[in-house]
This record gives C-alpha cells, structure tokens and sequence, in this order.
C-alpha cells in the first residue's frame, strides 16, 4: 500500500537519491517526499522482520514441511534484499516503465512466499492430516497453480499499466482470463470435495476477494478517466487506485492459500485418504450406496 500510495500520488521521482534522501538521512518531509520516504522507511522495517523471520525459522522444527519452511523463510530474505536494490536501481537509473514494473511484480512474489511460509508453520497445517481422496483430473491443486499464475500474469499487467508501459487494454483482457480460472477453480473445488468445510472455506475466501476486487477494479478505472483533467492526483483517484492494488494482493493470497489447502488434504503418491463423498441422486438406490462406498 505504501508503494501504491508513492505511485498513485506521483511521488515516484520526488526523491533523486538512494540509499539517502537528499544527501540525508532524514529529508524535508514536504510534498511528494513523505510519500516517497515513507515508503522507504517501511521497507526498511520489513527487511529487519524478514532477516528476524528468517533466523526464527532457520532455529525451529516443525511437525511437517520444517525443509520447506526453512527455505521460505531464506527465500523471503534474499527476495526482500533483490527488492530494495532494485528500488535503489530505480531511484538512480530511471527506466520507470521496465523497473517499477518489476520492483511491483517482485513485492507480489515475496507476499506469495510470506503467505505460503505463514501457512506451512501454521497450527492448522501441523495439526492437520491429508484425509482426502481425488481422482478427478486435473487436481484441485492443479488449477489453484494455474489461477495462482494467472493472476500474477494479471497483476503484471496491471503494474505495467499504471507504470507506463503499455495501455489498459492487456490488463482488461487479463481480467477476463483471471475470471475464468477463478470461475474454474471454484467449481471443480465444488465438485471434488463438495461437503469438506476447509475447502469450502477456501473457495469463500476466493470468491469474497475476486467480487471486491472486480467492483475496485470498475471504481478504480471510473476514478481514472475523472481524474485526467486533474492537474494534481485527487483523493478519489489515490484511495480507488490504491484499494485496487490491495485487493489484487489479497485475492493472490487466497489463491495461494486455496492451492495449499489442496495440498495439505489431498495425500500424495503412497500415502492414503478419505475418498470424497459422492452426492446421490435420489432415487438412485443401492447403487448410489455402492458408489459412494468405493470412493467412485
């Protein structure tokens, strides 16, 4: 939101230098520059959580998945380390359009691997066991996989579009995409496991985030056509645009947490679960009992 708030403000060139500003280690707080160094004051304090995180992490075992959180938490610190310098790259050489682009895209990685690290080392994912059977194709964490990219691919566009590098059209086309998969990945999440409630969970979460971010979405674009005879950024036009960005970051994050849930409950190879229950038709007789008995 920060960084959202420096772009949305037209701040992004308000201070010429990094690390300092202006020479400085705390610039005049006038203008486009508190925006700016508010940004950069809260990166700061994420790097210092994210080496603490990290350190934590690299110290504690976990029931399940201890490896993987492990390499999270290193991974989030040498992201979060690649995001400053390319801030710093940005701030010193220019090129908006290519650089801030992938400093915004970069943010939403490091977000999927905080999100995905958080939900590893969980109470839920430690006390939890794989209990469901799948034998639909593809895989519930198959399609959360795709919608998880899709959407990426989404917010890529859309940084591009509000840093410069190609019009509205690409972020709109995405949109129609990033519908379908989530449209798609809802169902056959219904339609794999219609009665388990983490799941159903899941796709609530998917689907709460995906409606508020398409009605932002449809402010957000109403505040940027008003906003074109603006000779300064308006309020609407800040808290739309910004709300937009949010929103994109939440509906990544129930996403990834959707994908992991799959994971978690459905076992992998050699490993045994609960066949999904069946719904049956009524009417179906001993027939619909016998299908629901062999997990068909």
């Amino acid at each position: 939101m920060a960084g959202a708030l420096v772009t949305s403000n037209f701040a992004a060139e308000s201070v010429p230098d990094w690390p300092l500003a202006y020479h400085r280690l705390i610039p005049p707080l006038i203008g486009g520059i508190r925006y700016e160094y508010a940004h950069r004051l809260m990166a700061a304090l994420v790097s210092i959580l994210t080496l603490a995180l990290a350190i934590f992490v690299s110290r504690c075992q976990w029931k399940s998945a201890t490896k993987a959180a492990h390499r999270l938490g290193w991974t989030a610190l040498l992201l979060i380390v690649a995001q400053a310098l390319l801030g710093g790259f940005r701030v010193v050489e220019g090129y908006p359009a290519i650089s801030a682009t992938a400093h915004a895209i970069l943010a939403q990685i490091y977000f999927i691997v905080i999100v995905s690290l958080t939900m590893i080392i969980s109470p839920w994912w430690q006390t939890t066991e794989p209990r469901l059977a799948e034998s639909g194709s593809p895989t519930l964490a198959t399609a959360g996989i795709a919608t998880t990219s899709m959407i990426v691919i989404q917010l890529v566009l859309g940084a591009g579009f509000r840093h410069g590098a190609w019009g509205i059209l690409p972020h709109l086309i995405g949109f129609l995409f990033v519908t379908g998969f989530v449209v798609w990945t809802a169902r056959l999440a219904k339609s794999h496991f219609p009665t388990d409630s983490d799941i159903r969970k899941g796709v609530g979460l998917l689907h709460g985030t995906f409606g508020i971010q398409v009605l932002l979405g449809f402010a957000a674009y109403w505040a940027v056509e008003r906003a074109l005879t603006a000779v300064q950024p308006t309020f609407t036009y800040v808290i739309l645009t910004v709300a937009h960005v949010l929103g994109g970051a939440l509906l990544l994050a129930a996403s990834v947490l959707l994908t992991l849930k799959a994971v978690r409950l459905v076992p992998r190879s050699g490993e045994e679960g609960e066949p999904a229950p069946v719904p049956v038709a009524p009417g179906s007789g001993s027939g619909g009992t016998h299908a629901q008995r062999s997990g068909a």
